[in-house]
């Protein structure tokens, strides 16, 4: 009866340290799993971090570059600004009002500069007609500062006579954009850039 007694014993002995030694393994497995995790989740974050380090300095290098090359074009801007300057920059008439038998009341000039400068000084002519387009008095403005990428108007004089007015610029001056232009002044020919103030061809002799 002994010995019946006997192999059960061993075989639940063998279990128990058959069962221990699993049990130890899965926890030194589970340990190295856990390890391994941690190690591929500093990875990752390390990963992460240099990600955002090269795009941080990727923007900054880009901006850098971007302020390079807008320090390098800026005269270039500014000569494309004189040289196109009628599509950017204008003058017109707002809505006003007209007797019955004529004349004209509350008229105001409007000057849009849509270049990246603003201009000193924009002198516009006003030239109040009859129906038959007659021109029958000229009044002439000077509006002054006018900011970039913005508009001024001004309140022009009110007329007994006429039916209707036409705007026109007299001259445009701009310092900032280096940019001098007047209806009265002649365009030389071949002058790829006419209207500079000073030109550059001047300034490198003084």
């Amino acid at each position: 009866m002994k010995k019946a007694y006997i192999y059960p014993v061993i075989i639940l002995l063998l279990v128990v340290i058959f069962g221990l030694g699993y049990c130890q393994q899965q926890r030194h497995v589970r340990k190295v799993l856990s390890e391994n995790q941690r190690l591929w989740n500093e990875n990752r974050d390390l990963r992460q971090s240099l990600a955002q380090a090269g795009a941080v300095s990727q923007q900054i290098n880009s901006h850098q570059e971007l302020q390079q090359r807008v320090g390098g074009q800026f005269i270039e801007r500014r000569a494309y600004y004189r040289r196109n300057w009628q599509q950017f920059i204008a003058a017109t008439a707002g809505d006003y009002h007209t007797g019955f038998l004529g004349g004209i009341k509350n008229l105001t000039i409007t000057v849009r500069n849509q270049t990246e400068y603003p201009l000193d000084n924009v002198v516009v002519k006003v030239l109040y007609m009859r129906n038959n387009n007659e021109i029958f008095k000229t009044e002439q403005y000077t509006i002054n500062n006018i900011s970039e990428k913005s508009s001024r108007s001004i309140t022009a004089s009110n007329s007994r006579k006429g039916s209707k007015v036409e705007v026109k610029l007299v001259s445009i001056t701009s310092q900032p954009m280096n940019f001098c232009w007047a209806a009265d002044k002649p365009v030389p020919a071949g002058d790829p850039d006419p209207f500079e103030c000073v030109p550059a061809a001047k300034k490198d002799n003084h």
